[in-house]
């Protein structure tokens, strides 16, 4: 779980890890391997009839929503806002418009966290961690239905430089050379998020794995999983500077422990 109460660099998150399955860690892409109603202008401040979260597909990194509105800015930056449901949220296409989905309170032993893109009175545009890559909706972001905080870290990937840096407040925190996807199976680009943060109980490639709310292209599953990417080290550097996993960013071990100080929800731009 994670204690999140502000994400500036004053005071940053404790982040505490869970002991999970084999199951779930392999549902990272090369982590495992060598090779309506209502209104859209923003004022109308409730829907018309809520639904029944329950009743809806759960956004998740499991999931697909085919119909989900794509990110409309996938290289702008965002305002560094993130919300934590605190139940299951009912996400909508537009604000006060056709519910769509149900984003769950936690996801794959972390709390959901999701970052803003786009604000409209009390509803927020947000990125999903499912398929496909880029998914956004809306929530209605009250005070009572979601915490609220604000997020001063950023990462950035490039893909043909072998490249990832950290940012707080606007200003590099770390920068490392990485690993990325072979040809066949190359790392999405796009605007992603970190999702969570698993302690790594049985491989040991990595002690922990940050899953992404991005998938692979070229993986509809992968070790039993959905595809999910995800940011990890591996047992030496070989990886270095080359296209040699199956989607996964690999990264040296002190990236890996600047990287898991960081917020859940944090952006990961990926180019």
């Amino acid at each position: 779980m994670t204690n999140l109460q502000t994400f500036s660099g004053r005071a940053r998150p404790r982040m505490v890890f869970l002991l999970l399955p084999l199951t779930v860690v392999a549902l990272l892409t090369g982590c495992g391997t060598k090779g309506g109603n209502g209104a859209t202008d923003g004022s109308m401040t409730t829907p018309a009839v809520e639904p029944a979260a329950v009743a809806l597909p759960e956004a998740n990194t499991f999931g697909e929503l085919a119909s989900a509105p794509a990110d409309p800015s996938p290289t702008a930056p965002t305002g560094g806002e993130v919300l934590h449901p605190k139940e299951d949220a009912v996400v909508f296409r537009t604000p006060g418009g056709e519910p769509i989905a149900r984003l769950p309170r936690t996801q794959i032993g972390s709390p959901t966290w999701v970052p803003v893109i786009a604000r409209q009175g009390d509803w927020a545009q947000v990125l999903l961690p499912t398929r496909p890559n880029g998914a956004t909706g809306w929530l209605h972001a009250t005070p009572d239905a979601v915490e609220s905080a604000q997020n001063d870290f950023r990462v950035t990937v490039d893909l043909a430089g072998f490249r990832l840096e950290i940012h707080e407040a606007g200003k590099p925190a770390g920068s490392w050379t990485i690993g990325t996807g072979k040809p066949e199976h190359p790392t999405p680009a796009g605007r992603a998020f970190i999702l969570a943060s698993i302690q790594e109980s049985v491989n040991t490639y990595s002690p922990i794995v940050l899953p992404l709310s991005s998938h692979s292209a070229s993986h509809e599953t992968f070790g039993g999983g959905p595809g999910t990417v995800g940011l990890h080290t591996w047992p030496d550097n070989s990886f270095v500077g080359k296209a040699t996993s199956d989607g996964c960013i690999r990264v040296t071990r002190e990236a890996l422990n600047r990287l898991v100080e960081l917020p859940l929800g944090t952006i990961v731009q990926i180019t």
